[in-house]
């Protein structure tokens, strides 16, 4: 594989990672600042400090993160599946759900997309209240998600019908 490609798949994974931390310190240093630092400022007669963009910071790396880690769990195929009906079934015809699973997937991260996009132009002129961020960015994680849904999709659908196991049906 060409090795920009190889980065290029490896970048929602160190996304994933990045964001993953981002909101573990963010969260941290929320619980830190709101009882340490607030009864330190009581206690000692100080000027309080201000922790208004930790629930921001948070909200964005959160919804960046669920939406990119689903598209993830597509491809990886660690998403929660009942396979108690379709283990009984044929293999052509449980290659047959497979890949109509698949082009589910397809339309809905289509749809995600689509309207997540619409959401992002109608929030574009938004901004958030704590740090005065455009709100686009929040709901532009849904384009994004969308996106690799659908490309992700895409990719288990080609292998679903080359007749190779996709990484969903690994799963017991």
């Amino acid at each position: 594989m060409n090795p920009v490609l190889r980065a290029i798949a490896w970048l929602p994974h160190v996304a994933i990672t990045v964001l993953m931390l981002v909101a573990m310190v963010d969260m941290l240093a929320g619980v830190f600042l709101r009882y340490v630092m607030t009864w330190v400022s009581a206690t000692f007669d100080l000027p309080s400090i201000r922790f208004f963009w930790v629930e921001e910071i948070g909200e964005y790396a959160l919804a960046w993160l669920t939406f990119i880690g689903a598209a993830v769990g597509i491809r990886r195929g660690t998403h929660f599946a009942v396979q108690i009906v379709t283990e009984r079934l044929s293999p052509p015809l449980r290659r047959a759900i497979a890949a109509a699973h698949y082009v589910l997937l397809v339309g809905f991260g289509g749809l995600l997309a689509i309207y997540g996009w619409q959401v992002s132009e109608l929030n574009s002129q938004s901004f958030s209240p704590a740090l005065n961020l455009n709100l686009r960015w929040l709901y532009l994680s849904a384009v994004v998600g969308g996106l690799l849904m659908v490309v992700y999709s895409l990719a288990a659908l080609a292998d679903t019908l080359r007749g190779e196991t996709p990484p969903s049906a690994h799963q017991a």
